[in-house]
């Protein structure tokens, strides 16, 4: 994991680091001048703009102005207030107007060369990522330390361009005297730790997973959860239809089991001791009449489930005393429960959309909830009911098609299923479901190409 550190944690660490300010800014001039020769190829002859605010930032940048100047390089430094609004010619420009405490609107100057950024771009909020005014489209961006919220939420992920995190000697680990709750960016190896691997001696039981999932015109959500289950490392996926009967046309390999028209959430609790994890929502409809079956199921269900797509309309709007709000259903349940909403599926659950502050919102809505919340976006957000915050930005907008979500679905019940804990579980399944596109062409993908590629990125 890469740690995340919010800008109040940063101030805090910056001002308990043991290490003065001088040595402190001498080092980080020195960082952003190596980048910045990085991205020249070289520095003799060539020619540099740094916009320097009054703060560190300014002050890093002029220090990274002296050490290329002493290398050759012709530097042109411009006080952040009365710079240009079109700078002249040059091979770079570096932006050390403001950092994280800026506060207000930053409209920076046009160029046509390649941007670098001190610490995180000016105009950009350090702890939501939400751009205010013009903030400058950087090439690449060194920050200090530890990443920063902003840096990994969208747009400040997509404007601070390819993100280097140096180490000049700040004590990172200070940051839990002001928060002791993780927040960090899930990685590669976080998966492979966290997600056993099936033993030589398993069955197909061991990784067992129930679906309730499809409807009558909606049976594509259920075949995408259970085929993407399958390959995210279910043994067997049962499957039952709501509304329907007789056989329905699911992949191969899973067993479906038909529902009765009432009565179908005792059905599906018969024998759901034999599952180690389970799923219910996608496609499933919104009817009125499916709120009591739902909740049933729900709260009888004693292994961990995930609640998806029409699940998560079902239990944010039973709120009419019978079954009071979501956390009240979830209260009464024995296992982890895992929520899977998008922004409008948020707003059901808890009432309002999660705002700019999307981390401090889902942290919030899991407390609440009692459940591990994975909201879902250009970077997911995953919280657990602790306030531990996971953070997944390998993903991009070509997940943003129809039966993607119903995909992360069966990844992460297949996660639970294999033995993962609920907030990695969920972690994990979110960085396998976006590393699927690894190989994918950049327009025309849907989800069925994502289960094709799971096999090559669990």
């Amino acid at each position: 994991m890469q740690p995340v550190l919010t800008p109040e944690q940063m101030r805090h660490v910056d001002a308990n680091s043991g290490v003065s300010v001088d040595v402190l800014v001498e080092r980080a001039g020195h960082a952003i001048a190596h980048a910045a020769r990085l991205m020249m190829g070289g520095t003799y002859g060539r020619r540099v703009v740094v916009v320097a605010g009054k703060g560190n930032n300014g002050t890093d940048g002029r220090i990274a102005a002296r050490r290329l100047e002493e290398r050759g390089a012709r530097v042109v430094v411009f006080d952040a207030e009365r710079a240009p609004m079109r700078l002249a010619d040059c091979d770079l420009v570096i932006d050390a107007a403001y950092g994280t405490g800026f506060r207000g609107e930053y409209f920076a100057p046009t160029t046509r060369a390649p941007i670098l950024a001190v610490d995180i771009p000016s105009g950009i909020d350090a702890l939501t990522g939400v751009a205010h005014g013009s903030p400058p489209r950087a090439t690449a961006t060194v920050t200090f330390g530890a990443l920063k919220p902003g840096l990994v939420l969208e747009p400040g992920r997509s404007i601070a361009g390819e993100v280097s995190v140096v180490d000049i000697g700040l004590d990172v680990q200070r940051g839990v005297d002001i928060d002791v709750r993780m927040l960090a960016v899930v990685d590669q190896g976080d998966v492979v730790a966290w997600v056993p691997r099936r033993a030589a001696s398993a069955h197909k039981w061991n990784t067992g997973v129930r679906a309730i999932a499809g409807s009558r015109g909606m049976l594509g959500a259920a075949r995408l959860a259970c085929a993407a289950a399958y390959r995210a490392g279910a043994g067997v996926v049962h499957l039952s239809c709501v509304g329907v009967a007789g056989d329905v046309d699911v992949p191969t390999e899973v067993v479906h089991r038909p529902f009765p028209s009432e009565g179908w959430a005792r059905a599906g609790l018969a024998d759901i001791e034999r599952f180690a994890a389970a799923f219910i929502g996608p496609g499933i409809g919104r009817g009125d009449e499916l709120v009591d079956e739902f909740i049933d199921f729900v709260v009888g269900c004693p292994c961990p489930i995930v609640i998806d797509g029409d699940g998560l309309q079902l239990l944010g709007t039973s709120r009419d005393g019978r079954h009071g709000r979501a956390a009240d259903v979830i209260s009464r349940r024995r296992a982890a429960t895992i929520l899977t909403p998008h922004d409008g599926e948020f707003s059901s659950l808890v009432g309002a959309l999660p705002g700019a502050d999307r981390i401090s919102a889902v942290r919030t809505a899991a407390a609440e909830l009692g459940a591990v919340v994975l909201l879902k976006g250009s970077t997911t957000v995953v919280a657990d009911p602790s306030g531990d915050v996971l953070l997944v930005e390998s993903g991009d907008e070509r997940l943003a098609t129809a039966g993607s979500g119903d995909v992360l679905t069966g990844i992460v019940t297949a996660h639970l299923a294999r033995g993962a804990a609920p907030l990695q579980a969920a972690a994990a399944g979110a960085f396998v479901h976006a590393s699927t596109l690894r190989d994918l062409p950049n327009e025309g993908v849907v989800a069925s190409d994502l289960i094709a590629e799971l096999n090559h990125h669990d």
